[in-house]
C-alpha cells in the first residue's frame, strides 16, 4: 500500500515507518502542520494514496498549553479529513489514532470498547472530541479508530516515565523525583502497537474502534525493579508532589479480545512483548547515548 503518515517525526511515526517500509509497503511524509489549512491542501492536492494513518498529534498529557490539545487534536483532524474528503480519488481506508485515556477512571478493568468513555484532562478529552467530530465523516470516508494503552520504546521522549527511568538507570545516578509510584499501565512496545495498526489498516473494520493493549499491566515500582535487576544499580525514588498530577488515572488496563479476534480470523495474531525486553530496549538505547554524549 501507498500510505500517507502524519507525525512521521514523532516517537510512533519514526517506528511504525520502519516496520511499514520492512512490510513492503511506501510511506509518504505529510509535512505540512495540521493547523494551516492552505498548507494542507497545497501538499496533498492531486494526490493519490490508498491509506493513511494519522499520527501527528500533542500526546504529553503534561503540555503546558491546554489550547494545543484542541487546536491540533480535533481542529487539525478535521482540516486534514476536510482536505481528504475533497481529493478526486480518497484513500481507500484511514486509521486514526485515539487513546485508551478516553476512559477515564472507570472501575471496570480490563476495558473493552463497549466502556462509556469518561475522560478526566484535557489530552483525554480532546481525543474524543476527536473521535466524535471524525465520526461525522464516515459518510465520506472509511475511518476507523485505535486507542492505544500506555506504550513505550527506544527513542521515546524522557519526559514520559519510561524512558526518564532508564536514562536515570544508564547514567546511573543516585536519585530520580517521579509522581505516583502505584499507578498501574501496560507499557507496552511501540513496534507491538505499529504492527497493530498496519493489521487494523488492512483487516481493521470501517467505523469500529478497537483497543490497542495487552490486557498486562505493570506497576511503576516493578518497572523500577526491572530496571534494577538489568542494570545492577540501585536509584533512591524521590516521590515529588510536582509530578502527581490531578485526576491521575490509577489504573489502566485493556481488554484486548477484539484485536486479537481479528488477528486470529485471518490467521495473524498479534504479537505482545514481554515488559523486560521492552524495558531492555530502551535502556539499551539510552546506554547508547551516553556512550556518544561520553
Amino acid at each position: 500500500m501507498k500510505i500517507l503518515l502524519t507525525g512521521a517525526g514523532g516517537f510512533t511515526g519514526r517506528h511504525f515507518q520502519v516496520q511499514a517500509e520492512r512490510a513492503g509497503h511506501e510511506i509518504v511524509v505529510l509535512r505540512a502542520d495540521l493547523t494551516d489549512q492552505a498548507a494542507l491542501e497545497a501538499e496533498l492536492e492531486g494526490s493519490t494514496v490508498d491509506a493513511v494513518v494519522h499520527l501527528a498529534a500533542i500526546s504529553f498529557v503534561g503540555h503546558a498549553d491546554e489550547n494545543a490539545f484542541y487546536s491540533v487534536n480535533v481542529l487539525g483532524t478535521t482540516r486534514l479529513l476536510d482536505v481528504l474528503g475533497r481529493l478526486p480519488k480518497p484513500p481507500r481506508r484511514i486509521l486514526l489514532a485515539s487513546s485508551a485515556n478516553v476512559y477515564g477512571n472507570c472501575e471496570c478493568s480490563p476495558i473493552a470498547e463497549s466502556q462509556p468513555p469518561s475522560p478526566v484532562n484535557h489530552y483525554a478529552m480532546s481525543k474524543l472530541a476527536m473521535e466524535y467530530m471524525a465520526s461525522t465523516y464516515l459518510d465520506r470516508l472509511n475511518l476507523l479508530f485505535a486507542r492505544p494503552f500506555n506504550y513505550t520504546g527506544a527513542g521515546q521522549d524522557p519526559s514520559f516515565v519510561i524512558p526518564k527511568l532508564a536514562e536515570h538507570f544508564a547514567r546511573r545516578a543516585a536519585s530520580v523525583s517521579l509522581g505516583n509510584l502505584d499507578v498501574e499501565r501496560e507499557f507496552n512496545d511501540v513496534r507491538s502497537v505499529c504492527e497493530a495498526y498496519l493489521l487494523l489498516l488492512e483487516h481493521g473494520e470501517v467505523g469500529q474502534v478497537y483497543n490497542v493493549c495487552s490486557g498486562r499491566p505493570h506497576s511503576l515500582r516493578e518497572v523500577i525493579e526491572t530496571f534494577k535487576r538489568l542494570t545492577g544499580h540501585e536509584l533512591d525514588v524521590i516521590v515529588d508532589p510536582a509530578f502527581v498530577r490531578p485526576n491521575e488515572l490509577h489504573r489502566l488496563c485493556g481488554d484486548p479480545t477484539k484485536l486479537q479476534q481479528l488477528g486470529a480470523n485471518i490467521g495473524l495474531p498479534w504479537k505482545v512483548f514481554e515488559l523486560e525486553f521492552t524495558l531492555k530496549s530502551v535502556l539499551d538505547a539510552c546506554v547508547a547515548k551516553e556512550r556518544t554524549i561520553s
